[in-house]
């Protein structure tokens, strides 16, 4: 009897060596998990922060592109205005050209009517010996006298008022030139204007060009980069299923340890909520179950209480859920982020049902449904 009663505690320990190893390999292996789950989780952060400077980089771009278009509109109607002046500059030359040429004939045409003047009066006193009482005496009436005296005095009076006339001629065409060449000076200082602002205008346009191209670079490096992370985040997802599926494995070489575990009368064990467990309960439930159906929230939610109530478990919620190696969003850090920047109302919704005794499962575990466990599937998760 005592031989058999021995062999029976040696069979007793035997079962437990082999649950503590199983236990020891499935902590390793949700330790492997939660490394893993962790390093996606600065992957895709590092995904966001590039695909934000994409995104920055895109809206400088378009920021460039806009300016790009301004300068050349403003450089056409530079352009436009320069052509407009050189027009100007053109008839304004011409003008001055043209009183030019009147302003040398009014010259030429005064002079020759002073060398008429000239000579006539030179004729008049060289060739005339009659003297003013012999005119008087020679005319043989007043009449003709007046006639004689009043044809010299209009020659005299003609030769006085054509001089001045060209002479007024003159003058008028000269201010006139002066006036053509004084616009002429500020249409070419308009002109030079112009110029100056066209080559910087041009140097602005080639400045934003550059920009422009290594905008271009860099949206296709920032490109780069967020395709090589989502081939990192990709390439650690695929390597994340593989540890589900061994700790999948492992969880069922142990499912009659946990069945054991969730036989345990907790029935008349009580759980006073905190202020704080509703809110965190609910940002657990969103980490596991964000995209789930309610019935999924709700079914994470009774798992964490009923590990409350296990004596297997810590016996509040935030032991629970921070207990080492089990709650993958707590060791990549979602679990923090969530609380930061707040829970659904779903979420809270589902929290608050569970804290409030509407339990839906027994189950103590879940997980992703890869079909390697058997138990109550709702929506992605398998309940075992």
């Amino acid at each position: 009897m005592r031989k058999n009663g021995r062999k029976k505690w040696c069979g007793m320990i035997l079962v437990f060596c082999m649950l503590m190893a199983n236990t020891s390999y499935a902590a390793a292996t949700q330790k492997e998990i939660d490394k893993t789950k962790d390093k996606i989780t600065d992957l895709q952060r590092q995904k966001e922060e590039a695909e934000e400077q994409v995104d920055s980089l895109n809206d400088e771009k378009e920021a460039l592109e806009s300016d790009l278009s301004g300068l050349n509109s403003q450089l056409n109607e530079i352009v436009s205005s320069m052509n407009e002046l050189e027009t100007q500059i053109n008839t304004k030359e011409q003008d001055i050209e043209t009183a030019k040429q009147q302003l040398a004939a009014a010259e030429e045409q005064s002079a020759e009517q002073y060398r008429a003047m000239k000579v006539r009066i030179q004729y008049m006193y060289e060739n005339s010996s009659t003297t003013v009482w012999e005119m008087l005496f020679e005319s043989k009436s007043v009449t003709e006298f007046l006639n004689r005296t009043e044809y010299a005095s209009q020659v005299q009076q003609y030769d006085r008022e054509m001089l001045a006339e060209y002479q007024e001629l003159q003058k008028q065409i000269a201010e006139q030139k002066s006036s053509l060449e004084e616009e002429l000076t500020e249409l070419v200082a308009l002109e030079n204007q112009l110029q100056e602002k066209q080559t910087s205008v041009n140097g602005l346009i080639a400045d934003t060009r550059d920009k422009i191209a290594q905008s271009n670079a860099s949206i296709a490096d920032a490109e780069a980069d967020v395709e090589g992370l989502e081939a990192k985040i990709a390439k650690m997802e695929a390597y994340e299923k593989e540890l589900e599926i061994k700790k999948a494995k492992e969880d069922a070489a142990r499912l009659a340890k946990i069945k054991e575990q969730e036989k345990e009368d907790t029935a008349g064990t009580t759980y006073v909520p905190a202020d704080s467990d509703a809110y965190l309960l609910g940002a657990i439930i969103e980490c596991e179950a964000g995209s789930e159906p309610y019935e999924g929230k709700m079914a994470v939610g009774s798992v964490i209480m009923n590990r409350v109530k296990s004596s297997y478990f810590p016996n509040t919620i935030s032991g629970v859920i921070y207990q080492s190696g089990q709650f993958s969003p707590v060791a990549s850090g979602r679990l923090a982020y969530r609380l930061e920047a707040g829970v659904s109302s779903s979420c809270l919704g589902a929290a608050q049902e569970v804290l409030n005794g509407n339990i839906t499962t027994n189950c103590l575990y879940f997980r992703a449904n890869n079909g390697i466990i058997s138990g109550t599937v709702i929506g992605n998760h398998v309940f075992y």
